[in-house]
C-alpha cells in the first residue's frame, strides 16, 4: 500500500489506517481473537498506522492491540489518546496527561507512542498547557509525534504554535463534511487530517436499517441522519451511491474511502473492522482510482453530505 506524509514532522502511514475502538469495547474470547485477527490482516494487507485511545477499554483496547502488534511493532505506526475521564468528563491536565501515557506506554508493550491525541478539548486547560505537556514527552522521547482530536481550528493553531502538531483527527466522509473546515488551516501549518468514521457510522457500507431495527439504547436513536424524515433520504443517497459502485465494479464501503483518498493528499481514513474479510474489502480500497466523471456523479448525488 501507498504511503502518505502528515504534517512536516516526519510522519509517514499507509494511505489507510486502522480504527481499533470496537476491538476495545468486547468482552474477551472469541471477539479477542476476531479482533486480533482482523488487525494482523489489516497490517498484512499494507496498513501500517494504528489507531486506538485509552478510553477504548481503559487500557483493554491498548493491550489487545499491543499484543496484535507485538510482532511488527517496528514496522507500524501506533495512535494513541488521553482526555476523556471513566465518567466521560474531560481531563487534560499536565499531571493527568503524564499518568495516561504512562498507563498507555504499558498496555501497549512498547517504549513509545509515535502519535499522541488530545482525545477532546479540556475548555479547564488552556491548549497552551496541553500542548506543552504533550512536547515535554515528545522531548523525553516517549512521543514522537502530536495531535488533536474533536477540537477547533482555532485550537490546532495555538497548539501547533506550542509544537508542532502532525495531525488532526476529525469525523470525515461523503455524510459528514465538517472537517473540510480544517483544510486551510491545514494548508497553512501543514498538519495531516486523519479520518474517523469514514464510513459514517455504517450507513456507507449499505448495512443500515431503519431505527425500529435497533434497541432503544442504540446510539442510532439519538443520531440525527436515522431521525424521521432523514432515514429516507439519506437511504436513498446510500442506494444511489451503491448503484454508482457497482458500476465501477466495487462496493460502497471503498467508493466511499477510495473518495476520501481523492480529497487532499494529506488524508488519512482509518475504517475499523473485527470482520477478516471486511479489513480485506477496506484495504483494496486504496487501489481504487475514480475518474473526474466519478467524482462529478458522487457530487451530483451527495453535494453537501446526508439530510439531517
Amino acid at each position: 500500500m501507498k504511503q502518505r506524509n502528515l504534517g512536516g514532522q516526519g510522519l509517514t502511514t499507509s494511505l489507510l489506517g486502522y480504527g481499533s475502538m470496537d476491538s476495545g469495547l468486547g468482552n474477551g474470547g472469541t471477539y479477542d481473537d476476531a479482533s486480533v485477527a482482523a488487525i494482523r490482516q489489516a497490517h498484512d494487507s499494507g496498513v501500517t498506522h494504528f489507531d486506538t485511545a485509552e478510553l477504548y477499554g481503559w487500557g483493554r483496547g491498548e493491550r489487545l492491540l499491543g499484543t496484535a502488534l507485538a510482532p511488527v511493532r517496528d514496522e507500524v505506526t501506533i495512535a494513541t489518546k488521553f482526555g476523556f475521564t471513566p465518567s466521560f468528563g474531560q481531563d487534560s491536565r499536565p499531571r493527568h496527561i503524564r499518568d495516561v501515557v504512562e498507563k498507555s506506554l504499558r498496555a501497549l508493550g512498547t517504549e513509545r507512542i509515535d502519535v499522541l491525541y488530545q482525545h477532546i478539548h479540556d475548555p479547564a486547560v488552556p491548549i497552551e498547557d496541553v500542548a506543552g505537556a504533550m512536547a515535554e514527552l515528545v522531548n523525553e522521547g516517549k512521543v514522537k509525534y502530536l495531535g488533536l482530536s474533536n477540537t477547533t481550528p482555532e485550537n490546532a493553531r495555538r497548539a501547533h504554535a506550542v509544537h508542532p502538531i502532525s495531525v488532526v483527527q476529525v469525523s470525515y466522509s461523503l455524510f459528514d463534511r465538517g472537517a473540510e473546515e480544517y483544510f486551510p488551516l491545514s494548508d497553512e501549518l501543514g498538519f495531516g487530517v486523519v479520518a474517523y468514521r469514514p464510513l459514517a457510522r455504517g450507513f456507507l457500507t449499505g448495512g443500515v436499517k431503519h431505527l425500529s431495527g435497533y434497541p432503544a439504547d442504540d446510539f442510532r436513536q439519538r443520531n440525527p441522519w436515522w431521525a424521521e424524515g432523514n432515514y429516507d433520504a439519506n437511504r436513498n443517497i446510500v442506494d444511489q451511491l451503491d448503484a454508482l459502485a457497482q458500476n465501477l465494479g466495487m462496493s460502497l464501503a471503498q467508493l466511499a474511502l477510495a473518495w476520501l483518498l481523492t480529497r487532499r493528499a494529506n488524508i488519512v481514513p482509518i475504517p475499523g473492522s473485527r470482520n477478516v474479510q471486511r479489513v480485506l474489502e477496506n484495504a483494496a480500497a486504496a487501489d481504487v482510482e475514480l475518474s473526474s466523471s466519478d467524482l462529478a456523479r458522487i457530487e451530483t448525488i451527495v453535494p453537501n453530505g446526508a439530510h439531517v
